[in-house]
């Protein structure tokens, strides 16, 4: 601790603990490495493979990187108070949501919505099941509940829990336009060894993704962001519903056994409480009251999502909360500027408009008192394990901030020189993999990705874009989302399987993006505004 360009007491990151840089951004790869190598090749579970990611993380940036174990222990409770509120706040809140409408029923009438309106094609149900349903509750929950409330959806519909999860995951990436729209369909095709079907199944994939694009694009450009991907995941359900009345896929259609599974769908083990609550699909659709009763808790808690945001409710009673021997005592090298280090208390957050929306629905269904309890106290179990993950996972990503192993990595890349672009997406992948979030990481790199755009002489906005475009496909491999994603579908535990199966089609799409975005550098740069 010392005085850095007029700051006392202060902490400075090295950038290059090890020469040259390029053996310190080895050294700082090394929890990431080992946590993927956990989880991914030896199937450890979520919470061991972190724990261990987080003590290599903390050992190198205490005897490498010099950092003060206080402020390396600092960061580490910093980040895994952050994990637990309110990232599990919201996610405990809309899982509570989901295990009501399942003891109520009401879950129970969407699948069989679901599976009324989708053809009984599995390539159907997966775009709209885990894209469109999942984009609404990317819009109004996020954090990892909209693939484990897809994923028990599809599990009723007969899917198996791992092809659930990762069906849900990777369509969960990338809630945009048609390009995402396929992957689904192709991670389907890869763990059920069926025929993708792409020619017969993308004018669906086509009718709903340009339906969200279009509604995406006009809300946020006209009205604002609050709306957006609640509207545009509404509109897309919708069109793809509709479109499906003058249009069936041709080949062959999946039809669902008398055990909920389709014919041909390979079995994986899951508990007993899972497979109980897999029953047969109704032949007789539902009226239009039973379709209101099914959509009404999502509907409710769009609804709640939306007014919480547009009067910004969240904002009333907040208190910022400077971090005791943490805040502005580390130097950012790479930015020359102090580390701050603020909790935002928020007791309106996005958690808190969710509990409210469960608390309507279970006024709106007349739920006793004892089940609404019984649902809470469920959902609490079930986040156990995950929020422990998460907790970890959260607490690795903030010490690799604060360490400024992070930055280190960065400021490796960014010595590509003109090659950069081809990294920038990569950049974006590594921060959503650590902290599971698009905006944590715009907020770690953003700066970074603008500073070597000016040394290149490419587009700031490129780079900028290509940043957040990469993180989103690093959420499908993120040890968070995933941990919250197994929940509901008897995985917890093993995660490791589910990370092996996104893991690929995380990096090819990684790698795409990055090739676009060189292209857009150099060859292609008209396409940059």
């Amino acid at each position: 601790m010392r005085e850095v360009n007029g700051f006392l007491n202060i902490w400075a990151q090295p950038l290059e603990p090890i020469h040259p840089i390029a053996l310190s951004a080895l050294a700082a790869a090394v929890p990431l490495v080992l946590l993927l190598v956990l989880m991914g090749g030896l199937r450890k579970s979520g919470s061991v493979s972190a724990a261990w990611g987080l003590g290599s993380a903390f050992l190198l940036a205490v005897l490498i990187w010099g950092m003060p174990v206080r402020l390396a222990l600092s960061s580490a409770a910093y980040g895994c108070v952050y994990g637990l509120l309110p990232i599990m706040w919201i996610v405990f809140t809309a899982l509570w949501l989901y295990n009501l409408s399942v003891d109520t029923g009401n879950f129970e009438l969407l699948r069989r919505w679901m599976a009324e309106h989708a053809s009984g094609d599995m390539r159907i149900q997966a775009v709209l099941v885990a894209f469109c349903f999942g984009a609404l509750l990317e819009g109004t929950a996020g954090f990892g509940t909209p693939v484990a409330v897809a994923a028990y959806l599809l599990l009723g519909l007969g899917f198996s829990a791992r092809q659930a999860v990762t069906v849900s995951l990777i369509a969960n990436t990338a809630p945009v336009a048609f390009g995402a729209l396929g992957i689904p369909i192709v991670a389907l095709a890869g763990v059920t060894g069926l025929d993708k079907g792409l020619r017969e199944t993308w004018p669906a994939a086509l009718a709903s993704g340009a339906t969200f694009a279009l509604v995406q694009f006009l809300v946020s450009n006209f009205s604002g962001p609050y709306a957006a991907d609640i509207l545009a995941a509404l509109a897309s359900t919708v069109a793809l519903v509709l479109f499906l009345r003058v249009w069936r896929p041709r080949g062959t259609k999946l039809g669902i056994s008398s055990s909920g599974r389709f014919s041909g769908d390979p079995v994986v083990e899951q508990s007993e409480d899972v497979q109980s609550k897999k029953g047969t699909p109704e032949r007789k659709g539902l009226s239009r009251s039973g379709a209101l009763a099914a959509w009404a808790p999502w509907i409710l808690l769009s609804v709640v999502m939306v007014v919480w945001s547009y009067f910004k409710f969240f904002q009333v009673a907040q208190i910022s909360v400077p971090v005791p021997g943490l805040h502005n005592k580390i130097f950012i090298t790479l930015y020359q500027k102090p580390y701050p280090a603020i909790y935002l208390f928020q007791p309106l957050a996005a958690g808190t408009a969710a509990l409210c929306a469960t608390l309507l629905t279970a006024l709106t269904f007349a739920s006793p008192p004892k089940s609404v309890l019984s649902s809470g106290l469920k959902t609490l179990r079930q986040l156990l394990m995950p929020g422990l993950t998460v907790g970890l996972i959260v607490a690795l990503a903030y010490l690799y901030n604060y360490s400024g192993m992070a930055y280190t990595l960065g400021a490796a890349l960014a010595k590509l020189g003109h090659f950069f672009p081809l990294a920038s997406g990569f950049l974006g992948w590594m921060a959503c993999f650590l902290s599971g979030s698009d905006t944590a990481s715009n907020l770690l790199f953003g700066n970074l990705q603008v500073a070597a755009s000016h040394q290149i002489g490419v587009s700031p906005v490129l780079l900028a874009a290509t940043n957040s475009s990469g993180a989103v496909t690093g959420k499908m491999i993120s040890p968070q989302n995933i941990a919250v994603g197994v929940t509901t579908v008897g995985l917890i535990g093993q995660e490791g399987n589910v990370l092996r199966s996104t893991f690929w089609h995380s990096i090819l799409l990684a790698a795409g993006l990055s090739l676009l975005a060189f292209a857009q550098a150099y060859w292609v740069n008209w396409m940059v505004p």
